[in-house]
């Protein structure tokens, strides 16, 4: 499984970019996979933003995230997107996505030992 992020951007604070994660290779429904997003500041450590099940049905945030970051999934379209909205200058950062059959636990939340990983879309917010 391949994963391809993109939709960063550069935008203004208060504002919204949604990202799109797309899957190839092999079918997300041929594994069931679980699919989250992660970020890493400049200068800072990778971290969890968001998980999302196979079938949709358990959605995890970071709590810094709640309220402003909504994860979605077509699996028809074999894509996860992350709709950013509210945007804050502390959220620059690049954004990675991340497929994996685990369950959502201590492995998605520390996003060590997954499976896939795509290659990251830059997200600026400027004040």
């Amino acid at each position: 499984v391949q994963l391809q992020a993109s939709g960063g951007g550069l935008v203004q604070a208060g504002g919204s970019l949604r990202l799109s994660c797309a899957a190839s290779g092999r079918s997300l429904s041929s594994y069931d996979l679980g699919m989250g997003w992660f970020r890493q500041a400049p200068g800072k450590e990778r971290e969890f933003v968001g998980f999302i099940s196979w079938s949709g049905g358990r959605i995890e945030y970071a709590n810094s995230m709640k309220g402003r970051f909504t994860i979605s999934r077509d699996n028809a379209k074999n894509t996860v997107y992350l709709q950013m909205d509210s945007l804050k200058p502390e959220d620059t950062a690049v954004y990675y996505c991340a497929a994996d059959t685990a369950t959502y636990g201590s492995r998605w939340y520390s996003g060590k030992q997954l499976d896939y990983w795509g290659q990251g879309t830059l997200v600026t917010v400027s004040s």
